[in-house]
């Protein structure tokens, strides 16, 4: 870990545990470094290429029998930053080892389905990370403020969730699952950002502001989330996430400790390495074309 940017680690200090209270989290706050912005731009640089040999050696392992992948599961109100996450950690790691999955409002066909029939093909290969933008947590979240289901069904989802996540953690799955926390002032000033610039007028969707104006009924509904599927296989971390430098940084470092404890490792050739070695210097009197 860079010890000079964080002063005491991130995934211990953000993750949800019994009691946790989303009320109680700052969302200006910067829990385990006193850095700036500066600071954690290049921590990110710094901690790049650590996340890719990690990344990389789980790839190379799922050439053999291992099954180990990683799922990042990341949820947030509107402009808390997901895009962010994605471009300025998960872009700089290798893209053939990265499925990155945005779930959108469900079409007619996945109307037709049980919520999890459109996850389960997403879940990330052996070797693969997997990056959810927006997640099976919509059915249990803008569902549930906005009633689109009745409340037994919505009940019954976060037993099903627990179930699925269980079910794929035994299968090899890593799950960490990220909610990046803003406030609703900070919120405010992101969007009007976007009316400021033309460049960013396509990100904007007056529909947030329908969803804005229910941002206590939408806390209340992580708060329910975050207490009803929080497991030691699936662990929620709360991100304050006003600061974007703070919250890229934090994501990239819990990736990493999580990628640390799977313990990846290059695979077992079955070749000879020095008879491989003598088959191509063997070809190096030849002509070629």
């Amino acid at each position: 870990m860079a010890k000079k940017f964080w002063k005491e680690s991130p995934a211990e200090l953000l993750r949800v545990s019994e009691g946790f209270e989303l009320s109680a989290v700052d969302p200006g706050s910067t829990p385990g470094t006193k850095a700036d912005k500066k600071e954690a731009e290049k921590e990110l640089a710094d901690s790049a290429q650590e996340l890719r040999e990690h990344q990389e050696k789980l790839f190379a392992q799922s050439r053999g029998d291992a099954v180990d992948r990683l799922l990042v599961v990341l949820q947030a109100m509107d402009a808390a930053g997901k895009g962010g996450i994605v471009n300025h950690v998960f872009s700089l790691i290798e893209p053939y080892g990265l499925q990155l999955t945005s779930f959108k409002k469900p079409n007619e066909e996945e109307r037709k389905h049980d919520f999890l029939w459109r996850v389960e093909p997403r879940v990330p290969e052996p070797g693969m990370i997997g990056v959810f933008d927006r997640s099976h947590y919509e059915d249990v979240l803008i569902q549930r403020v906005r009633g689109f289901a009745p409340p037994e069904e919505i009940e019954r989802r976060y037993g099903a969730i627990a179930d699925f996540e269980k079910r794929i953690a035994d299968d090899g799955v890593r799950i960490v699952k990220f909610m990046l926390h803003i406030s609703p002032e900070e919120q405010a000033a992101r969007l009007l950002a976007r009316l400021d610039d033309p460049e960013k007028h396509w990100k904007y969707n007056p529909g947030d502001i329908d969803e804005r104006e229910l941002w206590d009924d939408y806390m209340e509904a992580f708060q329910i989330a975050l207490d009803r599927t929080s497991a030691p296989h699936a662990p929620w971390f709360v991100i304050p996430a006003n600061n974007k430098w703070y919250a890229r940084a934090a994501v990239q470092r819990i990736v990493i400790s999580h990628l640390e404890t799977m313990h990846p490792g290059w695979p077992e050739v079955d070749f000879s390495i020095a008879d491989e070695r003598a088959r191509v210097e063997g070809t190096l009197g030849l002509t070629w074309p």
